[in-house]
């Protein structure tokens, strides 16, 4: 047991000096009490994790099982009616004690962190960016839009906006036909910020499906079917849409806009993740802006 505890001294020893000046001057100690604490904190595992290893390694070598033998067995084998060990509890609480210390006094959360330093920085930053541009006039707000557009849209989209077949939607007009059937066929909640209802599927039959879809994606022109009434009582006559009941299926208007970048967009192409927290609200209004003026 003698050369044990020995052995076992000189490991923690090792392992210690190993740490230190692996890592010791990567912590900055002395400047940081937090790094300080860290730096603790793994020299006091490395000897608790060494001690109890060979404090368990000397009990199977050398201890034997004791104790009252429990009336219940599984195929012959049955088990003592020893507590816990004492080390093993001592150990649970501390580790519950030692948790809430860290997490209220150790390292309460209203510590520096470079994660909150960045946010802070992106919402000043965003801040400054629409106090700028707070009164920016329609031409600029279409060549914003263009330039967002090209940075963020153009991947998926294309830099002519048409779209990859079967992949991302032709943002050149609203909405394509098939789109259009997919909805009436099977509802959609695409936009849960602006219109948290939502649509239900099943609005139209048979060829009216067709027809409705071939007169709102083809823009709205010449005389609406009969069918498309069931349409209008949330989307409106004119497909502008109604605030909070439907939204506008004629055109990219600044509302369906800022919801498709809030939440994204499942059509039955595939689906657009969500640019929450990426663009400004005047870059979405931009954006709307620029797609506006591709149909003009």
């Amino acid at each position: 047991m003698k050369s044990m505890v020995i052995g076992g001294i000189i490991l923690i020893v090792a392992l210690m000096a190993g740490t230190y000046f692996v890592a010791g001057d990567s912590f900055n100690l002395g400047e940081d009490y937090i790094n300080d604490l860290t730096m603790l904190a793994g020299l006091a595992i490395i000897g608790i994790t060494v001690f109890v290893a060979l404090k368990y390694v000397n009990q199977i070598k050398n201890d034997t099982a004791s104790g009252e033998l429990a009336e219940e067995n599984w195929d012959g084998i049955g088990e003592y009616k020893n507590p816990i060990p004492s080390g093993w509890g001592l150990a649970f609480i501390g580790t519950i004690i030692w948790g809430l210390w860290y997490m209220f006094v150790g390292y309460p959360t209203n510590q520096f962190s470079q994660i909150g330093q960045w946010n802070e920085e992106t919402l000043e930053h965003k801040a400054k960016f629409e106090a700028k541009w707070n009164n920016i006039t329609p031409a600029e707000l279409t060549a914003m839009g263009e330039s967002v557009y090209l940075v963020n849209c153009a991947p998926c989209h294309g830099v002519d906006a048409e779209g990859i077949d079967g992949k991302a939607q032709d943002l050149t007009k609203r909405i394509s036909k098939a789109s259009v059937i997919e909805v009436i066929n099977n509802g959609a909640n695409n936009f849960k910020t602006a219109y948290p209802g939502g649509m239900p599927g099943g609005m139209a039959f048979g060829a009216d499906v067709e027809v409705v879809a071939a007169y709102v994606a083809g823009g709205f022109k010449g005389e609406a079917p009969a069918a498309y009434a069931a349409c209008a009582g949330c989307h409106g006559m004119d497909g502008n849409g109604i605030e909070y009941v439907g939204p506008n299926i004629k055109s990219y208007d600044d509302s369906l806009m800022a919801s498709v970048l809030k939440d994204g967009k499942k059509s039955s192409i595939g689906t657009m993740p969500s640019f929450s927290g990426i663009l400004t609200d005047t870059q979405g209004k931009a954006v709307a802006n620029y797609l506006r003026s591709l149909g003009e």
